[in-house]
């Protein structure tokens, strides 16, 4: 595991957008593992600006993200593909169909968590995932928990998720309690992993990174991936 400080929000999304756009240029038809939150926005703006100046070329690339919040529609502002359309997919080449997410509003979840796991194993697993880290170190939505999730799940959100992630809704009660995340199993099964975290992540970065291997802290699993880096940002600006 390789850990890279930089000093900033920007020097951190523009060194992981590099890292990105390389597997890009690498292989054209390379499967990227994407993430959703706060910390990757930068990430995107800078990959947007790399395709616009024509740096980059992402109309054979695949993409399959981590997560999506259940009962959520994809037309909803507050969906995990509305998000990603508004960050990345509408601003690059990227043909939509070959861009996927969980559906959180499938009638029945058990099934769509088999038909997702189906999906990103018939890709051949991401060729890069990207990843943010919560203060709980979760990654996806693989919350704390006795063992490490292997498959696509279902997962009831931590309370601490929730009012992290309440500041993006008018209230916390309109914060989903659920989620699907694909498991720690198809997040190891990626051939590189590159995670990225501001500031406000040291305490648990340190924990997860330099600590032991616990499914009690899940990105510690990290330490045992066979190409991972983080990117760790001193400051906001």
């Amino acid at each position: 595991m390789r850990i890279i400080e930089v000093e900033s929000y920007k020097e951190m999304s523009r060194l992981a957008a590099r890292m990105i756009g390389g597997q890009v240029a690498l292989k054209p038809n390379c499967v990227l593992g994407l993430a959703t939150g706060s910390s990757p926005i930068g990430t995107y703006e800078e990959l947007a600006a790399d395709y616009q100046a024509g740096i980059l070329d992402f109309s054979q690339v695949r993409t399959v993200n981590l997560d999506e919040y259940c009962g959520l529609t994809p037309d909803n502002p507050q969906s995990y593909r509305y998000f990603m359309d508004l960050h990345l997919f509408g601003k690059v080449n990227v043909d939509k169909a070959n861009t996927h997410l969980p559906n959180g509003a499938a009638p029945d979840m058990q099934a769509e968590c088999a038909r997702y796991e189906a999906l990103v194993e018939s890709l051949g697993w991401p060729d890069l995932q990207l990843l943010g880290i919560g203060h709980n170190g979760h990654i996806g939505f693989n919350e704390p928990a006795e063992d490490f999730p292997t498959c696509v799940h279902t997962v009831q959100l931590a309370q601490s998720t929730i009012q992290a992630n309440s500041r993006l809704f008018d209230r916390v009660e309109d914060v989903p309690t659920q989620a699907v995340t694909m498991g720690i199993g198809a997040i190891m099964k990626a051939k590189r992993v590159l995670l990225i975290a501001g500031p406000d992540k040291k305490e648990i970065v340190e924990k997860a990174f330099r600590g032991p291997v616990t499914p009690q802290v899940p990105a510690s699993i990290l330490q045992l991936h066979r190409d991972a880096t983080v990117i760790f940002a001193k400051k906001d600006a």
